[in-house]
């Protein structure tokens, strides 16, 4: 009788591995990513997009206090800085075409590429939830011109609404919008409307993906991780092993972890030896960046750890943005939006970006907004492989038949 017990135990074992093991082999077979199929001015304004939230990324990280967490999105920025394009002319135009990586392409191309663009992103996977909602808000006794109104209406869907800025209500009700669109993760873009101010233009991005392979929450623990001080501290760490898609160089180890039917996926990038997380961020631009996504090749058996991070960041872009070539769109009397209203010197006052993230078993929720205040001047003339993400390491969330980047990102810290 023991033998017989013996023999149904290692049975029983038996098959619940080879159960596994098959349902690891089904959900492989699963990841299906739909292709987005984009026209050559899409792969344009896809590039330009990367280009430009690396550029950011990098400038902000050379600003930003050592040790801090930062994330931004790219997608977020981009679309509302393009809505306000549409209200730029000559000199300010260019400035805004130059910093945004959007020369050879047409005011035309540019809208509809992004109409595309925004449609195809929020519904090539169902598991996946992605919205980017867009508005224009503008003070009720100021006139706006109705081709950038209809302009921004037909290919960005921008809600439209006139505002008595000088109620106190106001800012309350473009918070709710944004707080609406990003489920509550982002609650106030808008602290307070000066008087000169005559318009906002806010875009908001909100993401939710569960893992295709979720990490065991049972096996959750406590781990060191390694501050960039060299302090280490304990914190809670996932840990999973799966077939995943891997490259490593010189530079760094990187992963990338799939959502859904496998359109979205996180990509992390861990630093190797003596290198640090800032020192891969030196070196993203849109031709490392392809050789590097285009060397991630399956591999049997990855061990992975990582934190379980939630954080928020917020930083206004006015002075990166300036850095990266848009100054004139900043002066007073000298920026020119004459396409939104011609008799008013206008001028952007205030970009502003605020993002959340939380990164837990089951998958990842992301959020971004991104407000840009317009206002006046008065004046006139103005093989079993192990990646440990125990330090600083780099994240990006993209889809990968377009290689759109929608979110971007180092944790410092984890708590």
């Amino acid at each position: 009788m023991k033998i017989d017990k013996i023999i149904f135990i290692g049975l029983f074992f038996f098959f619940i591995t080879s159960s596994c093991e098959k349902k690891n082999m089904e959900s492989v077979q699963e990841l299906n990513p739909k292709k987005i199929t984009l026209t050559e001015k899409g792969k344009q304004i896809i590039s330009a997009d990367n280009k430009f939230g690396f550029d950011l990324l990098k400038n902000i990280t050379q600003e930003e206090e050592p040790g801090n967490n930062i994330m931004i999105s790219p997608t977020s920025v981009a679309l509302a800085l393009a809505m306000i394009y549409n209200g730029a002319v000559g000199t300010t135009k260019t400035a805004m075409e130059e910093t945004l990586n959007k020369q050879g392409l047409s005011i035309d191309d540019i809208n509809k590429s992004y109409k595309f663009l925004i449609q195809a992103l929020e519904t090539v996977d169902e598991k996946v939830t992605l919205s980017i909602a867009n508005s224009i808000w503008y003070r009720d006794d100021f006139e706006v011109e109705q081709d950038f109104i209809s302009t921004n209406q037909n290919y960005y869907d921008a809600e439209v609404a006139a505002l008595n800025f000088d109620d106190s209500d106001a800012k309350n009700i473009i918070n709710n919008w944004v707080a609406e669109k990003t489920n509550n993760k982002i609650s106030e873009i808008v602290n307070y409307i000066s008087p000169e101010t005559v318009m906002f233009l806010i875009n908001a991005v909100y993401f939710k993906g569960i893992w295709h392979y979720e990490f065991n929450e049972s096996e959750t623990e406590e781990l060191p991780f390694t501050l960039a001080d060299g302090t280490v501290k304990q914190v809670e760490t996932m840990s999973m092993k799966a077939d995943l898609n891997y490259y490593s160089n010189n530079l760094f180890k990187s992963v990338e972890l799939p959502y859904g039917q496998g359109n979205y996926t996180m990509v992390l990038f861990v630093p190797n030896n003596e290198n640090t997380v800032n020192d891969i961020i030196s070196e993203l631009s849109p031709e490392n960046w392809s050789n590097w996504i285009s060397g991630l090749s399956q591999i049997n058996s990855v061990n992975v750890f990582l934190p379980k991070f939630t954080f928020e960041f917020e930083r206004a872009l006015n002075d990166i943005l300036t850095t990266m070539g848009m100054t004139i769109a900043f002066l007073p009397g000298e920026a020119n939006f004459s396409k939104i209203n011609p008799n008013y010197q206008l001028y952007i006052s205030k970009v502003k970006h605020k993002t959340f993230i939380e990164v837990n078993e089951e998958g990842t929720e992301a959020a971004a907004a991104t407000s840009v205040e317009i206002s006046f001047t008065c004046d006139a003339g103005d093989n079993n492989i192990t990646i440990n993400f125990n330090r600083p390491f780099l994240f990006a969330i993209r889809e990968v038949t377009t290689d759109a980047v929608v979110f971007l990102g180092k944790v410092e810290n984890p708590e």
